[in-house]
């Protein structure tokens, strides 16, 4: 799905993560071979990396966070994983910090456990760039594939409560074969248009919750882009799992100029 933080579609977050591992990295490095050779301008670089390494981690904890709570579907899979990798590199980043109490405040020399923290932050790290990998190999986070006519991405927010009928596009703002994620009343709703008008159905695949806006859609047919499950589009029934259950779709009304929804009242 598309990154909230990005620039011109590249999300932001995977280009800021290789500073506070490649600072995290080297102020090991330089505490250890300073430690070892008794170099204090060596063990003292490896102190400024360890504080470059927890500033930087910061930094790019920003964009992360963004897309956090803004593009990765709630109730997921993916979501679950995502909270892991954000536990797991705040902890990373703790770890490294914390090898700052146990430096000599004079001569910054690295005591034993400075050295055990930053390594036990460095181990994380890598764990935490695992589950990044996941997030946006697997689950697509951040990759905007949808760019061909037809697929492009679009999402909208609406303004309304349980029971009422809103407009969710125009007529003719969506091609055949589009679809368009719609948030409203706290929902993520998927609307897409076929050959025959408009429909809507729910973004959570009911498989492991992955988001169907982000899918293909052809022959009345969404498929799921995290593990392939697909459903009829009108009926909300599975047409291939893994899925076994089917998807809820709602009622959508033409006008000569608009396309409204009515939001369920459960």
């Amino acid at each position: 799905m598309r990154s909230k933080a990005h620039v011109k579609g590249h999300p932001i977050h995977p280009m800021l993560v290789a500073f506070p591992i490649g600072f995290g990295f080297g102020a090991l490095g330089f505490d250890v071979a300073g430690r070892v050779g008794n170099w204090a301008t060596v063990w003292n670089t490896g102190a400024y990396l360890s504080a470059a390494a927890v500033i930087s981690g910061l930094v790019a904890a920003v964009p992360g966070i963004t897309d956090y709570f803004g593009v990765i579907p709630p109730k997921s899979t993916g979501k679950k994983r995502a909270t892991y990798h954000m536990l797991v590199n705040v902890t990373s980043l703790c770890l490294i910090a914390a090898g700052w109490l146990f430096r000599d405040a004079d001569t910054l020399w690295p005591a034993n456990w400075t050295v055990i923290l930053e390594a036990g932050g460095i181990g994380l790290m890598g764990i935490g760039g695992w589950l990044g990998g996941t997030l946006a190999y697997r689950n697509q986070i951040g990759v905007d594939h949808r760019y061909a006519e037809a697929g492009k991405w679009k999402e909208e927010y609406a303004a309304g409560k349980p029971g009422d009928t809103v407009k969710v596009a125009n007529i003719g703002e969506l091609k055949v074969g589009q679809m368009k994620l719609v948030h409203v009343a706290g929902r993520r709703i998927v609307l897409a248009r076929l050959e025959s008008g408009h429909v809507a159905f729910d973004d959570h695949c009911t498989h492991r919750g992955g988001p169907l806006s982000d899918g293909v859609l052809a022959c009345n047919t969404v498929q799921c882009p995290w593990h392939g499950s697909q459903f009829d589009v009108k009926t909300g029934q599975v047409k291939s799992g893994p899925a076994k259950k089917s998807i809820p779709t709602y009622a959508v009304e033409e006008t000569d100029r608009e396309v409204l929804l009515a939001i369920p009242t459960h």
